[in-house]
């Protein structure tokens, strides 16, 4: 096999970043992170060889835990680092699938421990206020509060919610088809209320289409006051406005309603598999981070209530 350069290792990270795109539906914050942290990697790579060219070969698992080392050097947060360690993992296993590699340097590559950290969440009475926020005199505050009430509804990715097009909704049905991670379908329920927040941003979603560029977005359900398709800068702007007006949590994200649909579905009961089909988890474990905020809030209850609990 020849040797590849330093800029055909470049050509490698374009090929993956598109092999994550079409073939492995990965959300835009995923394509968008690991875009980043590739080309942090290659600029490493360029920098440790003073600018000459780098063969695709000499990379190895030293060359790796150099990259890792200067991260931790630079302070970086570990779980930062993580992420990072599993862009370089799947990065390489594809080049190697790829027949770019002989070998696969990142195979014994160590990712840092975690602390394990409960996800943010809201309270009942937050998210009423939430809800409570968009201005629905207008277009644009009716369209705000149709995504805050479906992103609760239904506790969809960002990623899936701009995805979603006119067709996936069933209103009559009260579900919503999404498309998730790994190019997967599933039918996800929607409540009444998000229901008639949805059938409201309906009719007047030509006003945005019209004369704005809107031909451009036919097929999006939502989409901005251009007519353009949503995006997630967009989204995650709409998100910090509102959540940022009833709230002081530092993550002002779509996440942390879908944690909040979770958390709440739990709290009131709901079956740990069922809410696992909802979310669209591949594993039962992801979805059990949910129990422990359920008993976090229960120990928090009993403390406060028990006579003897102090």
């Amino acid at each position: 096999m020849a040797e590849r350069t330093a800029g055909n290792v470049g050509n490698a990270v374009h090929g993956f970043l598109r092999y994550l795109r079409r073939e492995r539906n990965a959300s835009p914050n995923t394509l968008s992170a690991y875009e980043d942290d590739l080309n942090q990697f290659l600029r490493f790579l360029t920098e440790s060889s003073s600018g000459s060219p780098v063969s695709f070969r000499e990379i190895d698992h030293h060359t790796l835990r150099l990259f890792l080392g200067s991260l931790v050097d630079k302070s970086f947060a570990k779980k930062s680092i993580a992420r990072k360690v599993a862009c370089l993992k799947s990065f390489f296993r594809y080049s190697l699938r790829s027949g770019l590699i002989p070998g696969n340097p990142a195979l014994a590559l160590a990712s840092p421990k975690i602390p394990k950290r409960l996800p943010d969440y809201l309270g009942e009475d937050v998210m009423e206020a939430l809800m409570n926020q968009p201005d629905r005199s207008t277009s644009i505050g009716l369209r705000d509060h149709a995504i805050l009430e479906l992103f609760y509804s239904t506790g969809i990715r960002l990623g899936e919610l701009i995805r979603l097009n006119p067709d996936d909704v069933d209103l009559s049905g009260n579900t919503v088809k999404v498309v998730g991670k790994g190019n997967k379908s599933r039918i996800v329920p929607v409540g009444a209320r998000a229901g008639s927040a949805l059938r409201a941003y309906l009719a007047v979603r030509p006003d945005l289409m019209a004369g704005k560029g809107g031909s451009r977005a036919d097929g999006a359900l939502f989409v901005t006051a251009r007519g353009y398709r949503v995006n997630p800068k967009g989204i995650n702007r709409i998100m910090n406005k509102y959540i940022g007006a009833v709230s002081d949590i530092q993550k002002k994200s779509p996440h942390v309603l879908r944690h909040t649909f979770a958390t709440h579905l739990l709290n009131r009961g709901a079956d740990l598999r069922a809410v696992k089909e909802m979310l669209g988890h591949e594993s039962l474990s992801t979805t059990q981070i949910y129990t422990h905020v359920s008993i976090d809030r229960l120990k928090r209850i009993y403390s406060q209530a028990h006579p003897k609990a102090s």
